[in-house]
């Protein structure tokens, strides 16, 4: 096989993996943040105070991710921004820890309601407390294979953080 075969193949190698994981940090964020807002409006699962914190971050992950596109995968500015949409999906998945943790009683949450916001006046107070879904960031909601939500975006998240990271490395080697 001679030489130019073998550069070609490395070089191919090279935009396979930054392209991968350029794919991956935009749609892993994408179909975990459609998952959270499905649940909500179309499964009637109502978020609590830390499930909106898990949110943003994959929200900024995919505008990221996709600025990424706007240049080619092996360039300096598309890896960079595919690993600043990683760093954002592990955060969100750090958050998805914290979360989980509370869930299980091993971190203690919050002793004051978070799902209400500060009002000028009592009635507009009143009608917040009457009107809104209370839910508690200690209370599992539900349950896949004995994992919150919370416990499958902790999963899912730093997974797939760790792989974009690998990926955009592993193509910058090549």
């Amino acid at each position: 096989m001679n030489e130019a075969a073998v550069m070609g193949t490395g070089l191919s190698r090279s935009f396979e993996s930054a392209a991968v994981a350029r794919l991956v940090a935009l749609l892993l964020p994408l179909a975990l943040l459609g998952g959270a807002l499905g649940s909500q409006y179309l499964g009637g699962l109502h978020p609590c105070e830390m499930c909106y914190w898990q949110r943003w971050p994959h929200a900024g992950a995919i505008l990221l991710a996709a600025l990424a596109f706007t240049a080619p995968a092996r360039c300096l500015r598309a890896r960079t921004l595919t690993l600043f949409a990683a760093l954002a999906i592990a955060v969100s998945g750090a958050i998805g820890v914290y979360h989980a943790g509370v869930e299980a009683k091993i971190f203690e949450g919050f002793t004051q309601c978070t799902a209400l916001t500060k009002s000028g006046n009592t009635a507009d107070l009143l009608k917040q407390i009457t009107h809104a879904p209370l839910v508690r960031c200690d209370e599992v909601q539900f349950r896949f294979l004995g994992i919150s939500m919370a416990g499958w975006n902790a999963i899912l998240s730093l997974g797939g953080a760790a792989l974009i990271v690998i990926l955009t490395l592993r193509g910058k080697r090549a």
